[in-house]
């Protein structure tokens, strides 16, 4: 946050995504429980994912990509207890950092009706748990959801207690308008992230709008992902329609950029060098 106001963070799906963001100039990545619901299980987010799930899809991506990953910790898995391993995980998996929500377990997008949310206390006692389990680089984000279930002034009083239990950032959900915005951010001692995710109930506000609001984190998490999936799709039923893919050509991503993407030449180099060394030593 300290190099870019506000900062916006991308959700990036998979290792490769991560790799787009990073060449398109972010300094922030995402990895969305829906999307690893979504995309890597072919599930509904709600609920259905575990923490080895998260973590298999963390791993890959910080393997191959040097950005801070922030993931989505969901509700934390369980108890106390539940919730320290879940951030022991995903730091060791190499996340830097994660939020967690105050939504019951059997949880629902932030963005679909019928949400139920826990006590304050048993909200504050997650967030606890979090950052006595955290390495001190580790960032803890409270999630709220308490808008559509109690409304703003309650919400923001949550968000206070969330802030004197330890958490580093509020990630205000689902608000619907930038006066909201601008009343949560005057009214707490800590950094406000806006989920501008598409198609849900917050209008797609542009940085400006979202900097004079007093947001300090942008959070973009399934912009790419749905770009993906709608051009796979139509690329798959051109295919099946004209049966050749000739005239999607111009849509797809070409072989050289992926390999400069993935810098492939360097790898390539690698692998002529060891086999020029093991050519020599059997011809010695």
């Amino acid at each position: 946050m300290r190099e870019e106001q506000p900062l916006q963070m991308v959700g990036t799906i998979n290792a490769y995504s991560a790799l787009l963001a990073k060449n398109a100039g972010f300094k922030a990545i995402y990895l969305s429980g829906a999307g690893v619901a979504n995309h890597s299980l072919g599930l509904p987010d709600l609920a259905m994912t575990t923490l080895n799930d998260v973590c298999e899809d963390i791993r890959r991506i910080s393997y191959s990509c040097d950005l801070p990953l922030i993931a989505d910790a969901d509700t934390g898995w369980g108890n106390a207890f539940m919730v320290a391993r879940t951030v022991k995980e995903m730091r060791k998996a190499g996340a830097s950092g994660c939020h967690i929500e105050d939504q019951v377990a059997s949880k629902r997008c932030g963005h679909r009706p019928g949400k139920e949310i826990v006590s304050v206390n048993e909200m504050n006692d997650r967030i606890k748990a979090a950052v006595d389990a955290r390495d001190d680089d580790f960032t803890i984000i409270a999630r709220t959801d308490a808008l559509a279930v109690e409304g703003l002034e309650k919400s923001i009083d949550r968000a206070r207690t969330y802030i004197d239990s330890g958490a580093d950032i509020i990630f205000a959900e689902a608000l619907t308008d930038l006066d909201q915005y601008k009343t949560f951010t005057d009214s707490i001692n800590a950094p406000v992230l806006a989920n501008l995710t598409e198609f849900g109930m917050t209008p797609l506000y542009t940085v400006e709008e979202m900097r004079d609001a007093g947001v300090k984190i942008i959070l973009y998490p399934l912009s790419a992902a749905r770009s993906m999936a709608n051009a796979a799709m139509k690329t798959y039923e051109a295919i099946k329609q004209d049966g050749t893919q000739k005239n999607q050509i111009e849509n797809m991503q070409t072989r050289i950029d992926l390999y400069k993407t993935l810098n492939y030449e360097a790898y390539e180099a690698k692998v002529d060098k060891v086999l020029g060394k093991n050519k020599k030593q059997r011809d010695k």
